[in-house]
């Protein structure tokens, strides 16, 4: 590898940070363009082999820098992008604040912050970002192309950011837990383990692009399944009975409320 500079530094060879590389690849970025610095020497051997990027261990200069690394190490790294003379900075780490990102890098530096969710892994993320007052339109489109490369991005303001992550941030969660307990009742009313997770894995990859591609509201696409004194009309009942509207309010209250605190302990 050679030691020109890389039109982009991506921090971190983790999940999200390998995720957004592949993507960045698939989206037609050359892969020399790209350095990863990465501390562990198997993964930056990985990523060399698999990506054909530039690998190193320690912070190097670039056009522009993507950070995936821990909350905790991000204003440390900023801090060192900025000393090279790096001018602009995504990061991805939950909690750190555009403030925070700004005090660690310098004055005049772009900082983009941003939160991914767990969808990205596979392509299909949503992606939120926040633009310091330095960012021009440039700075800001260049952000969301790095990030389309895992999904869909939208700009949001940074008092947005807790709802944002408790409704899409923590919502895969919610979902996989639903589907955990759709599984579970259909092995419990008899279907085979392994056929009922085949039948949940569908629903929801089924229920989701229909969604997706609809242009009808979820309660519309609701009403158009449930027949008038049919089966799902009764289960949804249930849903009524317990209160489910409270309940998902309760759950991503108590995500937002959390948010807040872990941007208010990290800054």
């Amino acid at each position: 590898m050679t030691s020109r500079e890389a039109r982009l530094v991506l921090i971190g060879g983790g999940n999200m940070g390998s995720a957004l590389l592949g993507g960045l690849i698939a989206g037609g970025w050359t892969p020399s363009d790209i350095t990863v610095v990465e501390i562990n020497d198997d993964k930056r051997a990985q990523l060399e082999a698999t990506h054909g990027v530039r690998t190193s261990a320690t912070v190097v200069a670039g056009h522009g820098a993507l950070v995936a690394v821990k909350p905790g190490d991000v204003a440390g790294v900023c801090t060192e992008l900025a000393s090279l003379g790096v001018t602009r900075i995504v990061s991805i780490a939950a909690g750190i604040s555009v403030a925070r990102l700004q005090q660690a890098s310098s004055p005049t530096t772009a900082v983009i912050r941003a939160m991914p969710n767990t969808p990205a892994l596979v392509g299909e993320g949503i992606t939120a970002v926040c633009p310091g007052a330095t960012c021009t339109d440039e700075d800001i489109a260049w952000a969301e192309s790095l990030l389309r490369a895992v999904g869909v991005v939208v700009r949001i303001a940074e008092d947005q950011m807790d709802a944002f992550t408790a409704v899409a941030g923590s919502g895969p969660a919610y979902v996989f837990r639903l589907a955990e307990s759709l599984l579970a009742s259909g092995v419990e009313h008899g279907l085979a383990p392994d056929v009922a997770d085949a039948i949940v894995r569908q629903l929801f990859r089924g229920s989701g692009v229909l969604l997706y591609a609809s242009e009808d509201s979820p309660a519309e696409l609701r009403h158009k399944v449930t027949s008038p004194n049919g089966t799902t009309a009764a289960g949804l009942a249930e849903f009524e009975r317990a209160g489910i509207s409270e309940i998902v309010n309760k759950v991503v209250s108590a995500a937002a409320l959390r948010s807040a605190e872990m941007t208010r302990e990290l800054s």
